[in-house]
């Protein structure tokens, strides 16, 4: 047994964040538990390898229960289990989402997470390769950068869609995100730069901090209304980490509710049912799922500067010897957020599209030279839940997202892949499309199209929603400050405490809940228009 002044569960995109915020102080005493290994993979390193990771050792490889309303099917959610966690899995896209979403975190009981507020914690982690600006930092820990060598018919994709009538997007990460540009990237020099990498490695030399990797954790200890301590197990080894501040659960929207539920903490009827003795009730611990459905529609182009053949050994030399060439892509190169119809207060479609055939999150293999066109949908409706399907901490949470259960998020979705249709007609890409793969010609009507995306639809693996913030609802788990409601020396931060997702990729907005998390663990109440200067002049 021994003791720390915080104790951090998950060494994910937040976890890492607060290990390295956190032990800047050398009189805190930290403690990082991570259940996964270390982050040495080439499948990590190199960008373009990420789906290789998938139901791998590195991988938590999860799947939804049956979806009633994508044909039953049971939906696969990768999560990263190394350091570093879905930060060293992910496709390394930097998106922040738009103002109106962290408006909409404030205005549903979270104070102090509207746009302004959370706008200087984006700034800090920077280290933007434009330089810093109103809206941009430099000289963060996080390397922002442009792609090191994007394909040449990515920019025959831009182009048709400013055709097919999207406007370009002068920066998607600012206070206006509509619009098509390529993608920044969270890359160093042609590699991955996660968490583990801008955050954690720096901080590891420090003597006040102690990572532990390979630990399971088991659940927490409580002394009345108060977390005391974090019992993890290590090979046959159950070990008891005791905490004299602050327990903080980092283990993303999966894990940080399985936890909570694990220590008896949620809704008292869904934890007798596995055999688990309420000890405090929160009937919201799992609820609120939420994710980003996609589809895809794919073509079979002439253009030869496709993804095709990246694994070849001409490729790994160019980016083991350069840091360059096909193997730093994240496939998806090129980004748009649109709204589909009038009325829509921001958009409801962002369009992942690059230079490779993307099917069955990579499974699905094809000869040749293909692009994928991807809408996203940003701002589902559908909630679904995390519970257990046992008392052992080694199972498997349950999931259900509910996907497609809500007619607009459909309706949304159709109209993404009628524009991804258009962008394949619009010049100058249409004179490279040899044929349309999926969904093929024969779906032609809307009926057709909505059936082709209950049979193939996907998840954009950000999970989030689960530990929901706010200090009004009634299924709310952690307050603004991100404190577990009714218990004392426990917080939520990572994903699953977003009341509502942002509108794009989850890493950006999970980093910056890790910056804001810490300055909270340190009673640092927000960023001060000192430092946000300070970070804008580098």
């Amino acid at each position: 047994m021994s003791t720390y002044d915080f104790v951090i569960v998950g060494a994910g995109s937040a976890g890492c964040v607060l290990a390295g915020r956190l032990s800047e102080d050398p009189t805190a005493r930290v403690l990082l538990l991570e259940a996964g290994g270390q982050d040495r993979s080439p499948n990590i390193k190199i960008p373009a390898a990420f789906p290789n990771q998938f139901h791998t050792k590195l991988d938590w490889d999860y799947y939804t229960e049956p979806e009633p309303h994508v044909d039953d099917r049971r939906m696969y959610v990768p999560r990263g289990k190394s350091l570093g966690g879905s930060s060293s899995m992910n496709a390394m896209l930097y998106v922040r989402g738009r103002p109106l979403d962290y408006e909409l975190w404030a205005a549903q009981g979270a104070p102090g997470w509207g746009w302004d507020d959370v706008l200087p914690y984006f700034m800090k982690s920077e280290n933007n390769a434009r330089g810093a600006s109103e809206f941009h930092g430099a000289g963060g820990p996080v390397e922002v950068a442009e792609q090191r060598s994007p394909r040449r018919i990515c920019r025959d994709i831009l182009e048709a869609s400013v055709t097919a009538g999207i406007p370009r997007a002068v920066d998607y990460n600012g206070p206006e995100q509509d619009g098509v540009a390529p993608f920044q990237v969270f890359q160093k020099n042609g590699r991955r730069w996660s968490t583990a990498d801008a955050f954690l490695r720096p901080a590891m030399a420090r003597p006040n901090l102690t990572v532990v990797t390979g630990a399971l954790v088991l659940g927490l200890e409580l002394e009345g209304d108060r977390v005391t301590g974090v019992r993890y197990q290590r090979g046959r080894r159950e070990e008891l980490a005791r905490c004299e501040r602050e327990v903080v659960l980092a283990a993303g929207a999966l894990g940080s509710p399985q936890v909570l539920m694990l220590s008896g903490i949620g809704d008292p009827d869904e934890l007798r049912a596995v055999g688990i003795e309420p000890r405090h009730e929160l009937r919201g611990v799992g609820r609120n799922l939420q994710d980003h459905p996609f589809m895809t529609a794919l073509y079979e182009v002439s253009d030869t500067d496709t993804l095709y053949e990246a694994d070849a050994p001409k490729n790994l030399l160019e980016w083991g010897l350069r840091r360059s060439g096909k193997l730093t892509s994240t496939v998806a190169e090129v980004n748009a957020f649109v709204r589909t119809r009038p009325g829509l207060p921001a958009a409801d479609i962002q369009m992942h599209m690059g230079a490779a055939y993307f099917e069955d999150h990579g499974a699905e293999t094809f000869d040749g030279h293909a692009i994928v066109l991807g809408p996203v949908l940003v701002s589902p409706q559908a909630r679904g839940q995390v519970w257990l399907g046992s008392s052992d901490p080694t199972a498997k949470v349950r999931l259900v997202t509910n996907s497609l259960s809500e007619l607009d998020d459909v309706r949304s979705l159709v109209a993404g892949m009628k524009l991804a249709r258009e962008i394949a007609t619009a010049d100058p890409l249409r004179g490279k499309i040899v044929r349309e793969i999926k969904p093929g010609p024969d779906m032609t009507d809307d009926a057709d199209l909505e059936a082709d995306i209950r049979r193939r639809m996907m998840l954009l693996y950000h999970p989030s929603g689960t530990c929901r913030m706010s200090d009004t609802e009634d299924l709310a788990v952690v307050d603004s400050q991100l404190r577990v409601h009714g218990l004392q020396g426990l917080r939520v931060a990572d994903a699953s405490i977003m009341p509502v997702i942002p509108g794009g990729n989850t890493n950006a907005p999970t980093i910056m809940i890790g910056e804001k998390a810490a300055d909270l663990l340190r009673g640092i109440t927000s960023a001060s228009p000192a430092a946000t200067a300070a970070v804008a002049a580098g």
